[in-house]
């Protein structure tokens, strides 16, 4: 995986002797730990694994999420048996496959490719029955890629639905309890369609707590939210959805098979990559580097800029006073933070990622010996085209003298562009894979 940053980090300080070694900055070593945290989440080892026992016969394959196209191709490699089948993934993140059809659609606004995806891939399973083997590979981004309305709604309909979930700043969890109630697929509804079929699904989750059914909003796995987890979702977090879109889920919704259903008796769900994974990989790294590392915990959710405040917080402690870790220290958390949009900028880029490193930045303004990077593990931060960003002490000041107003700019939702200016920006493309936010802070 090749890592390109916008930083010009990383300088040979000695090249007089063949016996000198480069010296690693800080953000080195922070982009070499968010290496190993993907690598540690490369789906590969794990499908063959899992894949090892089965016995060679044909079988139909499905997918969706940004890390399919991936998945897809390791199955081709290991898979003993004919394959045939479609998957769904985000534009730019496909790959060759000989015998798996690869569609790119939009994420995270469905498109009409979205839509005629979810629909071929029902027209996969329904003809299936009890002799047929079907392999789902399902990974985070899926809620967006499998668009299909519920009868008398549009794909118009379901694309307001999305945007308004996205500016709500509601937790994932949340906002797929949502979605599931406003779909033909999602809720193991696709499952449901290719009963009485078997069914493997293999999971790269991006969802804290790792819950199954809550990766894509669960279409192949069995739905433990129920109408009401929707609804009070709508409330609590002040949803503000199209009115006959409420009117339709406040009424009871698609209606979602429950886990008891028939049609999930032969199948069985594995998680291949997540978080908790990763982040016990890059902990493990930053021992090459003689860093204790210690993992705050892979499954954060909330605001993004609340989140940076608490983590800061924790930073400035070991910082200042050695507490609740001694220093030399780097703090790993992971998990799905959020990003309520003020902005009605249609220009402003960013992501949590992003958005949570500049009011990190905020919190440490001026502090020597702290070090952030917080970058997506699938490449892509939001509605940026980077995977996230670094900051540390100089951040805000060096903002500051680029005429970058960090308040306004973190106001307008705009936390890309300002890192962009700066050149702080951590740039490394689709990645494969998809196991949440990864953030790494180095305190000296």
């Amino acid at each position: 995986m090749a890592i390109v940053r916008k930083t010009g980090i990383g300088k040979d300080i000695c090249n007089m002797t063949k016996f000198c070694q480069p010296i690693m900055t800080d953000k080195e070593i922070l982009a070499e730990l968010f290496r190993a945290a993907v690598d540690a989440a490369d789906p590969k080892a794990a499908i063959k694994a899992r894949l090892r026992n089965e016995k060679s016969r044909s079988a139909v394959v499905i997918g969706a999420g940004k890390a399919s196209a991936q998945m897809a191709r390791t199955l081709e490699k290991f898979w003993k048996g004919p394959l045939a089948g479609t998957v769904v993934t985000r534009y730019g993140f496909g790959t060759h496959c000989d015998n798996i059809r690869i569609i790119e659609a939009g994420h995270p606004v469905p498109d009409e490719r979205g839509l005629a995806a979810s629909a071929a891939l029902l027209e996969l399973v329904r003809p299936l029955g009890a002799d047929d083997l079907v392999i789902a590979l399902i990974s985070g981004g899926g809620s967006a890629l499998l668009p299909s309305p519920p009868k008398g709604f549009s794909l118009s309909d379901e694309m307001a639905l999305n945007e308004k979930l996205l500016r709500s700043g509601a937790p994932i969890s949340a906002m797929n309890a949502v979605r599931k109630q406003f779909s033909t697929v999602k809720g193991g509804r696709l499952a449901a369609a290719a009963a009485p079929a078997r069914m493997i699904t293999l999971v790269v989750s991006d969802v804290p707590g790792d819950d199954p059914s809550m990766v894509a909003s669960g279409p192949t796995v069995p739905n433990r939210s129920v109408n009401a987890d929707a609804v009070s979702a709508i409330e609590r977090y002040n949803i503000d959805l199209p009115p006959d879109i409420e009117r339709f889920i406040s009424s009871g919704g698609e209606p979602v098979p429950s886990p008891d259903d028939p049609a999930f008796r032969s199948n069985e769900v594995d998680i291949v990559a997540s978080a908790k994974i990763s982040m016990e990989a890059a902990a493990a790294h930053a021992s090459k580097f003689g860093l204790n590392a210690h993992i705050l915990s892979d499954s954060i959710e909330g605001e993004a800029r609340e989140v940076a405040r608490v983590v800061a917080a924790i930073a400035k402690e070991v910082r200042r006073w050695g507490r609740p870790f001694n220093a030399p220290a780097v703090l790993l958390s992971g998990g799905e933070t959020t990003v309520t949009q003020r902005s009605t900028d249609k220009n402003a880029t960013g992501g949590p990622n992003t958005e949570f490193q500049l009011a990190f930045a905020g919190e440490i303004a001026g502090l020597e010996g702290i070090v952030s990077l917080s970058a997506d593990t699938d490449g892509i931060d939001g509605s940026g085209s980077s995977a996230g960003a670094f900051a540390d002490g100089n951040t805000i000041a060096t903002m500051r003298s680029r005429c970058i107003d960090p308040a306004a700019v973190l106001s307008e939702n705009n936390s890309s562009y300002a890192f962009e200016m700066i050149e702080d920006l951590f740039i490394t493309g689709p990645t494969g894979t998809n196991v949440n936010d990864f953030r790494a802070i180095l305190v000296r």
